[in-house]
């Protein structure tokens, strides 16, 4: 019983472990086994996805208008090639639009991209190659390019 205690609290790092620890062998032996304390140090670093979709060129946008939940595969697929995606979710069901917009957000972040709302139901999809600059909006309001009054 101790023995667990022992490991359990080495393993949480609340004690400092001896070096010893039990290993089974083959032949249900229990043999010491020495090892080493060796820090790991974790660099950022880009998995090989988001490698190969910095040195890919943008050559389209691609524009998907889902009506089911089913066409989500499709979006992760362009997505995935390095294409940023409009999402038009207009013509779906909100229980549906829900579960599409925490996939789309799930895909966006396990690439390191960003998801931007760009009306209440279309949402841009942007790999972590692609820019996107957004304008203030307080100047768009300030231009009276069709205020015709």
């Amino acid at each position: 019983m101790s023995n667990a205690l022992r490991k359990m609290t080495n393993y949480l790092g609340l004690t400092e472990d001896d070096g010893t620890s039990e290993v089974a062998t083959p032949k249900n032996r229990v043999a010491p086994v020495k090892r080493e304390n060796k820090s790991l140090t974790v660099a950022p670093s880009m998995t090989s996805a988001a490698k190969s979709v910095d040195a890919a060129p943008i050559d389209r946008i691609v524009t998907i208008t889902p009506r089911f939940y089913s066409e989500a595969r499709a979006i992760g697929e362009y997505y995935r090639e390095g294409n940023p995606v409009i999402m038009n979710l207009s013509d779906m069901e909100e229980s549906e639009r829900k579960r599409l917009i925490d996939f789309a957000s799930g895909l966006v972040f396990g690439h390191a991209g960003t998801i931007e709302r760009v009306t209440s139901k279309v949402f841009l999809l942007s790999p972590p190659n692609v820019m996107v600059s957004s304008e203030d909006k307080t100047a768009a309001a300030n231009a009276s390019l069709f205020n015709q009054s």
